[in-house]
């Protein structure tokens, strides 16, 4: 098997967009109509990390790894950037982000790492980050919180950064009490009958999960995919199950189907 660089992976991508002999599919894409398949590529990159299949990761990677040469070739053609503009900028932000590591803010400067704990480390990491904000001249502390992420994560990222403001619940036991409270509005919305307002209740219940789970310091998106895979796990237990004894979830009634269920925990799916 041949041994490809990186070098010959900007060639390949070159050759694909090339006008005269260049792959039509590749030719006909442009900055929006691959943002999809870049994040399905991120998608599916979670997943192998999720299931530890190290392989198929290295795979994912490399998918990954090709969304962002893509981008840097349509920007090359374009006149805006290119991929050894991409690592310039990104090495230079990681320098400045990183003080304690590279305190010459050079990367072949002295070494040795300063002391801190890594709590320090994280605040520095952040205020950093706001001056990079403000030099950026984005006014609002939420002004460039990703709109195309997916609402948990978006939620959870929008929270931490109005937290840093001070706006922010004191611990966990303040998010549980309202946590309750919108259970209760959304109960009181269910007698309009209004699907508006129970949507916006529901919303206003899963913004607050988030908010909880940020203070107990668990990954919202992590926790919820944890969730599904347990989900998934025993709801497929049932289907087996019932398929041996020559039925299926279609005939099955729903005590039978809870009596698998309690199966699938003990068996610890």
């Amino acid at each position: 098997m041949a041994n490809y660089s990186l070098d010959d992976l900007l060639y390949l991508m070159s050759r694909l967009r090339d006008p005269q002999d260049g792959c039509p599919w590749d030719l006909a894409q442009n900055f929006s109509s691959i943002i999809s398949h870049t994040i399905e590529e991120s998608y599916e990159l979670a997943d192998a990390i999720a299931s530890g299949d190290t392989e198929h990761m290295c795979e994912e990677l490399g998918d990954v790894l090709f969304q962002v040469i893509f981008y840097a070739q349509l920007g090359a053609e374009q006149g805006h950037f290119d991929f050894p503009t991409i690592v310039s900028r990104l090495v230079e932000k990681l320098i400045r982000r990183h003080p304690h590591v590279f305190p010459d803010g050079a990367l072949q400067a002295r070494m040795g790492f300063q002391n801190g704990s890594a709590d320090a480390i994280k605040k520095n990491w952040e205020n950093i980050k706001i001056a990079e904000r403000q030099g950026k001249r984005l006014k609002g502390v939420l002004d460039d919180v990703p709109l195309a992420l997916p609402a948990v994560t978006r939620a959870a990222k929008m929270q931490k950064r109005a937290s840093k403001t001070g706006f922010d619940w004191t611990d966990a036991d303040g998010v549980l009490i309202k946590l309750q409270e919108e259970i209760s509005e959304l109960a009181e919305a269910r007698l309009t009958t209004n699907k508006s307002e129970i949507e916006g209740e529901i919303g206003d219940i899963l913004f607050t999960v988030v908010n909880l789970a940020r203070h107990l310091e668990v990954e919202p998106e992590s926790a919820l995919r944890t969730t599904n895979k347990k989900f998934e796990a025993r709801f497929s237990y049932i289907e087996k199950a019932l398929q041996a004894r020559g039925s299926s979830t279609e005939a099955a009634s729903v005590e039978e189907m809870d009596v698998l269920w309690d199966e699938a925990k003990e068996r610890g799916l």
